[in-house]
């Protein structure tokens, strides 16, 4: 595996049409919006869900690419998987305690805890990308990941749809007697009919090399950023589709200029604004590359 010696920035588009690209469980799974301007929200933890399951479907959960945070997994169990793995009784006294006790039985301690969290960051893909919270059950630390997102926020502002849908069927036989044979059931849908959306990313070099988070894992972390959402497809989330990943590659590990003034220099703009964006071509992105310093290298995918 080859270490990261260089930051890296990015910036990603991609676009809904007709669906919901992640509902607010606090708003009856309406889209998220920004209630003051209007503009369509997605989460950091959504986009991570993407890759993660991106990663899970190529890779069949196998090491070192397993998922840690996957749909109905139990957490402590996994963490205590990892001490049987390295052969650590966690209900015997530690080798080398700091001082000659096991603090609470089954529970890693000292150096036992740097071994369980290096066992999981080899093993487990998204640990050694984003990080994790490990401190419960037989605790194997926290590992602070190099691999961040920011929400995805819409370029326009969004128009969130309610719509009436019908099964032509009901659940008991009760049901069916009420409505004497009719046997539908009402339900609601919600949709935006057109969103762009953009994220930024950010990979830091020191953290990397800290989880092991290698060059053959940023690879993969860039196919799955353009296609997470080909192998995510749902009646409720619509059409969905990466549409741009722009990354700034800087010259060294700390970075060559500060993120801001590298995400100004793309502009996305609506052709033409008398009329509502109903797809894609119906922007125009654009980069400054004039504004890019010499260090930092702009690679563009897709």
């Amino acid at each position: 595996m080859s270490t990261i010696e260089k930051r890296y920035d990015l910036v990603i588009l991609f676009d809904v049409k007709d669906g919901n690209p992640n509902g607010d469980p606090d708003a009856g799974n309406l889209p998220r919006i920004d209630a003051e301007t209007g503009h369509g929200l997605i989460t950091d933890v959504c986009l991570k869900r993407k890759v993660r399951n991106y990663v899970s479907l190529k890779n069949e959960e196998k090491a070192p690419y397993s998922i840690f945070i996957k749909e109905k997994a139990i957490l402590n169990n996994t963490i205590e998987q990892a001490y049987i793995s390295l052969n650590i009784d966690l209900q015997k006294d530690p080798v080398d305690p700091a001082d000659g006790k096991r603090r609470k039985s089954g529970q890693g301690q000292g150096k036992e805890v740097e071994r369980a969290k290096q066992f999981l960051c080899q093993n487990f893909y998204d640990i050694r990308t984003f990080g994790a919270v490990m401190t419960t059950g037989a605790n194997a630390g926290q590992v602070r990941g190099p691999v961040q997102f920011t929400f995805a926020r819409s370029v326009d502002p969004v128009v969130s749809l309610e719509h009436s849908i019908t099964r032509m069927a009901v659940t008991t036989k009760e049901e069916a007697e009420k409505q004497g044979g009719d046997n539908r059931t009402m339900g609601r849908k919600f949709t935006i009919p057109y969103g762009l959306y953009l994220a930024h990313g950010f990979v830091s070099a020191p953290l990397a090399n800290q989880t092991g988070f290698s060059i053959e894992d940023l690879d993969l972390l860039w196919e799955a950023l353009e296609k997470m959402f080909e192998h995510d497809r749902s009646a409720a989330r619509g059409l969905m589709g990466t549409r741009k990943l722009l990354i700034f590659e800087h010259a060294s590990k700390m970075g060559n200029a500060p993120v801001q003034k590298l995400f100004d220099t793309i502009t996305v703009k609506r052709k033409d604004e008398t009329k509502p964006a109903r797809d894609f071509s119906d922007y125009v992105v654009s980069v400054n590359k004039d504004q890019i310093p010499q260090s930092v290298t702009l690679i563009e995918k897709l």
